[in-house]
């Protein structure tokens, strides 16, 4: 059951009001347990899914909510064909994992928000053929549970799944509202990959990079690697997880091996995704000696660069630029792939001077009613938690440099 306020209509409360009273349950049921969608339906919906993303595949999402940090229990919007009521419930053709707003921000406002897949994407998943349906039934679903607005958190404000829900919108006379939005690097991988990183880089950085990637060399011939089986991938996944947990990651306590929930997630789904040529793990090495290795995954036309590990003892050679460009290349060698989503944070020092393309991503508040009152205090109390975390982020990152420095 969501976690909600019972929100008087007649007047627009005081967030001191909020802060007053616990959240409660508003209505007799809630959004349907995440862990309970159909996985045969969900796959198929991925298949179909009008806009791509790798975040939302059931071999993600299920081992993530069963057992990942601070990310289980999520529940899920979703949408069926009304046209198929006769066998049951219809096929599945709209899906949004979410959580309650108090789970999110700690705000008790009636609001579902996008649920974290561990990765900076939330796009909705909707059946290409039904896109407009499926946004208008999953908008439905939302105020049949008593939520008066949706946050999806960053979605491809561009996106056609972002398209579907504003139509749906439109009908009724509402307007989404965008909370905040950046762009992030993506690669265009229909480009020749030697012309495209002369142009990004210039001749001069490639020289450079050559010139580490010979130094490299001293260490051991140097190859790329990509493991696609599943047994390959859960092979290389634990070079990952090593590498990972050597360097700066594990000094902050990000890394994917310093939680038990963390590191049975991504064993779990890695191999899983594997098994449907959604996964795959590259891996730079100096001889027998891994240097950087990362998890890219893949659905329908669009791969996402998950995360990156290094050795620090060969930082002087950038063995995450190396890897990089070798990626580079083979994602744009490779036909299945026309882009390639970084899912990095904006002006990433590594990745933007590489790949030169821009996705928008956004966060997005969607009304469920018109002229709600509600609305206008649940986007200043967003936009007051974003504040805050960001200038607690930045309090973080100048102890950690100074700490760095000192050390």
């Amino acid at each position: 059951m969501v976690d909600m306020v019972n929100w008087a209509p007649v007047r627009r409360p005081s967030m001191s009001e909020f802060a007053a009273r616990p959240p409660r349950s508003a209505t007799r049921r809630g959004a349907a347990a995440l862990a309970s969608i159909d996985i045969d339906q969900w796959r198929t919906l991925a298949d179909r899914a009008v806009e791509p993303n790798a975040y939302h595949l059931a071999d993600w999402q299920l081992p993530l909510d069963a057992s990942a940090r601070d990310r289980t229990d999520a529940s899920a919007l979703t949408a069926h064909d009304g046209s198929s009521a006769a066998s049951g419930a219809g096929a599945l053709i709209g899906l949004i994992p979410v959580i309650s707003a108090w789970r999110a921000y700690r705000l008790p406002l009636p609001v579902l928000v996008s649920a974290d897949p561990y990765g900076t994407l939330c796009t909705p998943l909707l059946d290409r053929g039904l896109a407009n349906e499926a946004a208008t039934t999953l908008l439905r679903e939302a105020r049949a549970i008593g939520q008066r607005a949706l946050i999806l958190r960053n979605v491809a404000l561009d996106g056609a799944a972002m398209k579907a829900l504003t139509a749906a919108l439109e009908h009724d006379g509402i307007r989404p509202h965008t909370l905040h939005g950046h762009v992030r690097a993506c690669l265009d991988a229909t480009r020749e990959p030697d012309e495209l990183l002369r142009d990004a880089l210039g001749v001069k950085k490639l020289k450079e990079l050559r010139r580490q990637r010979n130094r490299l060399a001293d260490h051991g011939e140097v190859s790329f690697q990509v493991a696609r089986a599943p047994g390959d991938v859960a092979q290389a996944l634990e070079t990952f997880l090593a590498l990972e947990a050597s360097g700066w990651k594990a000094r902050c306590g990000t890394a994917l091996l310093q939680h038990g929930g963390d590191a049975a997630f991504i064993r779990r789904a890695a191999p899983a995704l594997a098994e449907r040529d959604q996964c795959e793990i590259v891996t730079l090495r100096a001889g027998p000696t891994p240097v950087a290795a990362a998890i890219v995954l893949r659905h329908q036309d669009r791969a996402f660069y998950f995360k990156l590990g290094v050795d620090e003892n060969f930082a002087k050679f950038s063995p995450g630029v190396q890897l990089t460009l070798d990626l580079t290349r083979h994602l744009c060698a490779d036909p299945a792939i026309t882009l390639a989503d970084s899912t990095a944070n904006p002006g990433h020092p590594m990745i933007d001077p590489i790949w030169r393309g821009r996705l928008a991503i956004g966060d997005v508040l969607i009304p469920l009613r018109r002229r709600d009152p509600a609305i206008p205090l649940a986007r200043a109390a967003v936009a007051l938690r974003r504040l805050a975390r960001v200038a607690v982020h930045r309090a973080v990152h100048v102890i950690r440099k100074r700490r760095e420095r000192n050390a």
